[in-house]
């Protein structure tokens, strides 16, 4: 009888790399209270999970990451689609259904739910495009497409469109234009 080998998928390491050098750039420095953060560790645990989604490893990394969410409210429901850069700025409950689409450069803070729309026609899960900034207790729902360059201000809820360059403000929420809209939010690496 043949053991088969697992072989751990190490891809991973590079984005927590980039992740490294993308939360040093907002931060500033990375103390190693911020190291042995919580929010430090569900990255580095998200990424391991995401470069193995499809073999052992992966269903290990998500049961890991299923105890952790039960200590930090950080919920990713098996969402393994943002891409390079992302940043968890508070500790706190953050919701974002499995099905939706990321680019890269994503900041998300405490108290975001980013999910489905069941009725009407937006029904589905949102798209976000690169450098996107969602802030505290905001909440993003629905078929929709978010533009690249995009801040998401705290209690703004979101159910449509928003055009790239663009900071949306409010419930009910309005878009205003500005040319670097994430500047001063998402760090230039």
């Amino acid at each position: 009888m043949k053991i088969k080998k697992f072989i751990l998928n190490t891809e991973y390491k590079k984005r927590i790399e980039y992740d490294r050098k993308f939360n040093k750039a907002f931060r500033g420095s990375l103390s190693r209270e911020f190291l042995k953060g919580y929010e430090w560790k569900y990255i580095c645990l998200y990424r391991k999970y995401q470069a193995n989604i499809d073999n052992i490893w992966g269903r290990y990394f998500f049961k890991r990451l299923k105890k952790l969410e039960n200590k930090t409210g950080f919920s990713f429901e098996g969402n393994s689609s943002i891409g390079d850069g992302l940043i968890i700025g508070h500790w706190g409950k953050i919701v974002i259904n499995g099905s939706v689409k990321f680019g890269s450069q994503l900041f998300v803070t405490h108290g975001v739910t980013i999910g489905r729309d069941i009725r009407g026609k937006r029904a589905g899960v949102p798209t976000f495009g690169n450098r996107v900034c969602v802030r505290a207790n905001a909440t993003v729902v629905g078929n929709i497409r978010i533009g690249n360059d995009v801040l998401i201000a705290p209690n703004t809820f979101v159910n449509f469109d928003v055009p790239d360059h663009s900071v949306v403000i409010g419930n009910p929420a309005t878009v205003h234009h500005r040319d670097d809209a994430t500047e001063g939010h998402i760090p230039v690496v």
